[in-house]
């Protein structure tokens, strides 16, 4: 059915995903200063951030199984009311285990993200796919550009003046706001978004109960799909698991390199973040419909493999502040590129019938790169403080040769 017929629900899905993501925004940046506040190690600190995406990379493939067999809407539901559980408990933390119980269950319930994916799926024909996963990857845009400038806002000395709020409680407001976000996004997706799994439980076949830890999981990845090109499929969820974990390794590295090479300042580098989320917003909230209409989705793929590996590369041989935010232009521009067109790509490979499945999978392989990401990119910092871009940059380029691999067998579709 043409992508347009289905705006509607499009819109209401980005609507729902931008409100949930900016919630995450807004906690994402306070993690290290929450957690400093009861006394924790860096180490500890760096497992706070794991522990999400470690319960993301288990749970994922699970909810976008289930939502094959029981619907979009209930797991959408399940996982945004799970949420803003585990930012209320980020908000009423006072102490080490209640923070990391907030995170595990926020990573346990992070499975709207797949499901949103699979939503997109079922309500556009595949030539538009790659358009309507663009509304999924600006959604993550702006939900990152927004909520941490919210997440600033609610900590200033000015703000919690005004509304009388003690120091002791600075980080309750944006945990409490995020989850006010969280509902407001179980509300649009309870009473604006129409099913899309028609099928009944009963008439709908065996659920599929998959995570990383079990065969069906790997078998789903390397079961023959009979494509153009032999081993398509785990090529395409080999490269969501190199773009995600080379987007966390700068998490880790990058500000501690930009402090020691070119003494910016962390809220600067906070900026540097924001720019890098507001070219996300540009590229997949409308310049890449219309390079779809030039281009298939396997050259913008390649493409933005290209521009994400070189960018990479290129940081570190960075010399001066201008220079680097180029570089780091560059780089947002090819992981812009390749999150939507790659998520479309994938979700062609999956059977009609699990595509929630299949697009559980490929999320849950991004929570590998981003559960792995971290803590490479700190460990070659601590050897060299211009390693984890140059090395990070030639893994990547694993992804340009599946790029290469794929563009001649599957570049068919009629523009």
């Amino acid at each position: 059915m043409p992508m347009k017929k289905n705006s509607g629900a499009l819109i209401t899905v980005f609507l729902a995903v931008l409100i949930d993501l900016m919630g995450f925004g807004i906690v994402l940046p306070l993690l290290p200063f929450y957690a400093s506040a009861f006394n924790a190690s860096p180490v500890t600190i760096g497992l706070l951030y794991s522990i999400y995406s470690f319960a993301q990379l288990v749970f994922a493939p699970i909810w976008g199984g289930l939502s094959d067999r029981i619907g979009r809407r209930p797991i959408m539901l399940i996982s945004t009311f799970g949420a803003a559980i585990a930012y209320v408990l980020f908000g009423l933390a006072h102490s080490l285990f209640i923070l990391f119980l907030s995170r595990l269950i926020a990573g346990i319930m992070g499975g709207n993200i797949s499901t949103a994916q699979a939503y997109v799926a079922d309500v556009t024909t595949p030539e538009d796919r790659a358009k309507g996963m663009g509304l999924i990857g600006a959604a993550f845009g702006i939900g990152f550009l927004l909520g941490p400038a919210i997440a600033s806002v609610l900590i200033h000395p000015a703000f919690m003046k005004l509304f009388h709020i003690s120091e002791h409680n600075r980080f309750a407001i944006p945990g409490f706001f995020a989850a006010l976000m969280s509902t407001v996004s179980f509300l649009l997706v309870m009473f604006k978004l129409p099913e899309t799994v028609g099928k009944t439980p009963a008439d709908n076949g065996k659920l599929v109960k998959i995570s990383i830890f079990t065969p069906q999981f790997w078998n789903m990845i390397f079961h023959d799909k009979k494509s153009r090109v032999p081993f398509l499929f785990p090529m395409l969820i080999g490269c969501m698991l190199l773009s995600s974990f080379g987007q966390s390794s700068l998490y880790s590295s990058f500000p501690l390199f930009c402090e020691s090479s070119f003494k910016v300042s962390a809220e600067n580098v906070g900026f540097m973040f924001a720019f890098m989320g507001l070219i996300n917003v540009v590229v997949q909230g409308g310049l890449i419909r219309m390079l779809l209409k030039r281009f298939s989705e396997e050259v913008l793929f390649l493409s933005g493999a290209v521009f994400m590996s070189a960018g990479f590369s290129l940081v570190s041989v960075a010399h001066s502040k201008n220079i680097l935010i180029l570089f780091l232009a560059i780089m947002a521009i090819g992981w812009s590129l390749v999150i939507p067109t790659l998520s479309s790509l994938i979700s062609k490979e999956a059977d009609p019938s699990q595509v929630g499945a299949t697009m559980g999978i490929s999320q849950g392989m991004a929570s590998l790169g981003r559960v792995i990401g971290p803590t490479w990119g700190g460990f070659l910092y601590a050897v060299a403080h211009r390693l984890p871009f140059a090395a990070t940059g030639a893994i990547l380029f694993l992804m340009v040769l599946v790029g290469l691999k794929i563009k001649p067998g599957l570049n068919t579709l009629e523009r």
